[in-house]
């Protein structure tokens, strides 16, 4: 089983709300511990994240710790950066034993060619971030902002920016802008699965000649996707159990 998560958001809730994520979080992966072949984290695992040369965000070190586990035992993960979390160094990597990818990631599994990607500023999109994006991957922009600023202060600044310009309901074109996109993926690329997260709204349905899986929120859904011999499957986990939401077979099945 290949597992895939998007839009956790840790930090976006208050204590409580974030414990109880957590703890569900922990919960859904140690139910699966025994099947995964590979995790995928498909960006926005934090409301905001911000690394420095040596210091990393507090909190959530149980879930950073089952990250580890899995990792020493061998089981790949992947973590693509979403527009809430890009300011990685090599924490996860040296850490914990986790691969970060900036960008998109093309990758096969049960035969089928996979693409990921978070999905923030797809082609198409209007608006400020679609300009703001490249600056806030450039390295220059990101060093000036990590040495000129204070730790506290420089993650206070971004927390108050997602709070100001982000909101849990994306607009109804995003969902619309990622469909578009994932049809031309599946239409020019060998790709016959797509993966992305972003709109918060899961979707799973089958587009030219492959699979669009959108992952919603984990935050506010609890939703995520499997990838098996038996099909490409999005779930609901209710607390105690993954519950089938849609299930489709894989393209040439």
């Amino acid at each position: 089983m290949i597992l895939f998560l998007s839009d956790i958001h840790l930090g976006r809730g208050g204590d409580a709300t974030d414990r109880e994520g957590e703890a569900d979080l922990l919960a859904c992966l140690r139910a699966h511990k025994d099947e995964v072949e590979a995790l995928y984290l498909v960006g926005d695992v934090f409301d905001e994240y911000i690394e420095y040369k040596t210091l990393v965000p507090k909190g959530y070190v149980r879930f950073l710790a089952l990250l580890a586990e899995w990792a020493d035992r061998g089981v790949p993960i992947t973590y693509l950066v979403g527009n809430h979390d890009p300011w990685h160094r090599d924490y996860f990597r040296q850490e914990l034993g986790v691969r970060v990818i900036f960008d998109e990631l093309t990758t096969v599994h049960h035969d089928h060619t996979v693409y990921l990607t978070h999905g923030d500023a797809p082609p198409g999109s209007k608006g400020w971030y679609r300009y703001l994006k490249p600056v806030l991957r450039h390295p220059l922009p990101v060093w000036l902002y990590r040495s000129l600023l204070p730790g506290d202060t420089g993650f206070r600044l971004a927390r108050w920016m997602n709070r100001k310009f982000h909101s849990e309901e994306l607009k109804p074109s995003t969902k619309r802008l990622l469909h578009a996109h994932a049809l031309r993926i599946l239409t020019d690329t060998p790709a016959d699965i797509v993966v992305m997260g972003h709109s918060h709204q899961p979707v799973l349905e089958t587009v030219s000649r492959g699979l669009y899986l959108n992952l919603g929120a984990w935050a506010y859904g609890r939703t995520f996707g499997t990838l098996c011999n038996d099909g490409l499957t999005l779930l609901r986990w209710d607390g105690e159990r993954s519950v089938v939401m849609e299930r489709s077979a894989l393209p040439g099945s």
